[in-house]
């Protein structure tokens, strides 16, 4: 009898899905509805968004006009990704994407010390690092139904061990 490694899928399936899969298509739809929806509420007055940045980040070294061009940026990029993580479609690239969004958003948060945002934040960046990882899930997706369409793997399948750190 084979003994399951940490990475292997070893619960039951229904219909094909198993728990890993759900799990991950679960949290992947729930961060992209939650990503959506700040774009969403964004995008309809861009300029009262970046004005209110712009007011926050005042008491920083990060130039004004720079504060604007990210805020004014921001709500398409989250409505894009939104869409993006709803429907499962270039996965990895909206989760790094995603991620890098997180991480610059956590620089700038910390360099007007609001910490508790910051620790919002962490949460986000450890949710896309979490998709990220068990990406070999992502079996419920417009990625998973065009590879299959192709006829090609939509997922690496996961190593039995990682490689060594130098």
């Amino acid at each position: 009898m084979k003994t399951p490694t940490s990475q292997e899928d070893t619960s039951p399936s229904v219909l094909g899905v198993s728990h890993a899969m759900a799990g991950h298509f679960l949290l992947r739809l729930a961060l992209g509805i939650n990503i959506l929806g700040h774009g969403l509420v964004r995008i309809g007055n861009p300029g009262a968004f970046a004005d209110t940045l712009v007011q926050l980040f005042a008491n920083t070294w990060i130039p004004s006009p720079l504060v604007r061009l990210f805020a004014l940026v921001l709500p398409f990029l989250e409505t894009l990704l939104g869409v993006l993580l709803t429907l499962g479609l270039l996965t990895r690239t909206a989760l790094f994407t995603g991620g890098l969004l997180m991480v610059s958003l956590i620089f700038g948060t910390a360099l007007r010390s609001d910490w508790e945002t910051v620790g919002l934040q962490m949460i986000y960046a450890a949710l896309y690092s979490a998709l990220m990882a068990t990406a070999h899930f992502n079996r419920l997706s417009v990625d998973a139904w065009w590879a299959r369409a192709r006829g090609s793997s939509p997922a690496p399948k996961p190593t039995t061990s990682p490689a060594p750190v130098p």
